[in-house]
């Protein structure tokens, strides 16, 4: 049974993604920012926020698979949650986001996929909210779907991802620790030239700034040139964006600066949809300090969300209700705490990343041994 089988691969997959002793970020003592992580330094930290994956690796040309970020563990179609999207370059496809602007709300789970798989995840995300309890009446559903090109490792004309992968992935949907790396939405994607994947990272703002939670996921699959820390990795490792070419058979690859991102936030803040935008903004502005191009052919997607009990909206409800409201001014904090999340979600992604290799391609994982030099260098050691 299909069903079945993407749900032993996924359990597979996700465990031999993560043996090997790969680190986090933080094993390494790089820490962005000035905030401290939560408990599990992820976008779980936010209490009620679940992400679950589906992985799919069939044979010697399916590398892909499905990544989906719940935001609350009621009927999300039924008490939605305030949302909104911030675009840095749409080359790229976030289905339902027309509605998440013009609206400010969410109602699905967002879920994030390969590129011709955007259809089949809007099918299965309107299947699991249809058949939810409550749900008998409901005629329209905005499914929330996000999407990078993993077709440099994974056979992507094939339309692998099915309906069943997306009710797949939300099954397994959990809190406590995320899975990163070649897993779910991040299996055969690749960020500056190394394998990319899926990473998460958190902060919590000390109790003077209101004591909320901020946590972000990222799909990286973009390019530019790979800073971490402030170190100018991809230079010093002879693989980054527009780099002269390499002399001879055997040089190493360019590092493209095209490819995509897609960047989910999730906090616990009272913040509206306008608000939710420009922290949004501030998750694309993270990307920077990573390294990013921003190319003509990267798509570059931030969707935020709050969890905040107030400012969910009760579907169908006509009556005024009182909300919390975080004023304007006090937003600041928050927007310094997306770009600290951000950047450290991208170096977990890259970091907890395997080598994938199938008759598509290869991609690389990051050397970290290469890179505990870089930084030893840069830190002076």
């Amino acid at each position: 049974m299909r069903y079945a089988w993407v749900l032993v691969m996924m359990a597979s997959l996700v465990a031999a993604a993560q043996d090997g002793g790969r680190p986090r970020a933080r094993d390494l003592g790089i820490a962005p920012g000035v905030f401290p992580p939560g408990p599990l330094n992820a976008i779980t930290d936010v209490d009620g926020v679940t992400v679950g994956h589906a992985t799919l690796a069939d044979g010697e040309r399916i590398r892909t698979g499905v990544t989906v970020v719940v935001p609350h563990q009621g009927n999300v179609f039924q008490d939605k949650v305030p949302g909104a999207v911030f675009v840095g370059n749409a080359f790229g496809k976030l289905a339902g986001s027309t509605q998440v602007e013009e609206l400010g709300t969410i109602e699905t789970p967002i879920a994030l996929t390969n590129t011709l798989a955007v259809g089949a995840a809007v099918e299965g995300l309107v299947q699991w909210t249809l058949a939810q309890a409550g749900n008998g009446e409901v005629r329209s559903v905005n499914a929330l779907v996000g999407e990078t090109n993993d077709g440099g490792l994974n056979d992507i004309r094939a339309l692998a991802v099915r309906p069943s992968h997306i009710a797949a992935a939300l099954s397994a949907a959990r809190g406590g620790g995320v899975e990163e790396g070649s897993v779910g939405a991040g299996t055969g994607t690749r960020a500056f030239g190394w394998k990319g994947g899926i990473g998460t990272a958190s902060r919590r703002l000390p109790s003077r700034y209101g004591g909320y939670t901020l946590g972000v996921l990222v799909q990286t699959n973009y390019g530019g040139v790979l800073t971490i820390d402030g170190a100018p990795v991809g230079r010093l490792l002879g693989r980054y964006a527009y780099q002269p070419p390499a002399p001879g058979p055997g040089g190493a690859p360019e590092a493209s600066g095209d490819g995509s991102c897609m960047v989910v936030v999730a906090t616990d803040a009272p913040l509206d949809a306008r608000d939710l935008k420009r922290l949004a903004a501030r998750a694309i502005f993270g990307l920077a300090r990573t390294g990013s191009s921003f190319s003509n052919g990267s798509g570059d997607f931030a969707v935020a969300f709050s969890t905040h009990p107030s400012l969910r909206i009760r579907f169908g409800a006509e009556a005024t209700a009182s909300r919390t409201l975080l004023p304007t001014d006090g937003v600041s904090p928050l927007f310094q705490a997306a770009l600290e999340a951000t950047e450290e979600a991208v170096y977990n992604s890259l970091l907890r990343a395997t080598t994938v290799t199938s008759a598509v391609g290869t991609a690389e994982a990051l050397p970290v041994n290469r890179l505990k030099e870089i930084l030893s260098r840069s830190r002076g050691r």
